[in-house]
């Protein structure tokens, strides 16, 4: 069963829908022990990153922590995959999960002397897919995914793929069994249904 984890700020439909089109059986959850009990949990995100804060306020923090350790496999999206870094400028009072080094940053203002749009909305494509990737098996570089974001997560050895506007960064996160992506696979076609039957799969 996979716990999609509801906290006031993920594209629930979207995602339900994309996952019960391709057969999986899912839950949307605010329970700690439903998630305890997960062997595979989705965090998606869509907006502010203080709303992740909700999370550790219904234990919900503590309850993924315990349950990757046990072996669970985690996806975050869009939010969910900053959420697993330290942190955010965009909150800097609230904490991530910590699972990732690093903190999630604004793009600048500008790129090599012009101003740079920001959020980075629409198609883009996934560059230096790393070869052991789980998650992003059968996919090429040069996937068109969808996005909508103005934080950026860091490219670190953790970064299973890239994508590139004003220099790269870190478009699917991959660690064991802590997956995340920055774009919305529910949104992003045949690549986008690749990606969530690969973690079905997993």
């Amino acid at each position: 069963m996979i716990a999609v984890i509801d906290y006031k700020a993920g594209n629930l439909t979207s995602v339900m829908k994309a996952l019960a089109h391709l057969g999986a059986a899912a839950e949307v959850t605010q329970s700690p022990e439903t998630v305890l009990n997960a062997s595979k949990i989705i965090l998606p995100g869509v907006g502010h990153f203080q709303a992740t804060q909700l999370l550790t306020d219904l234990g919900l923090t503590e309850a993924v922590r315990q349950s990757i350790a046990k072996g669970a496999w985690f996806l975050g999206i869009c939010v969910g995959l900053q959420w697993l870094y330290e942190g955010s400028t965009e909150a800097p009072g609230t904490p991530g999960l910590g699972h990732l080094a690093g903190m999630c940053e604004h793009f600048p203002a500008t790129y090599e002397g012009r101003e740079l749009k920001s959020p980075h909305v629409g198609w883009n494509s996934l560059e230096d897919i790393r070869a052991d990737s789980k998650l992003l098996r059968g996919i090429n570089a040069g996937g068109f995914v969808y996005y909508t974001h103005s934080w950026r997560a860091p490219v670190t050895a953790a970064t299973a793929a890239t994508t590139f506007y004003c220099g790269p960064f870190t478009a699917v996160v991959e660690k064991e069994n802590v997956m995340g992506v920055q774009f919305h696979p529910e949104k992003s076609s045949t690549v986008g249904m690749t990606v969530l039957k690969n973690f079905i799969d997993l």
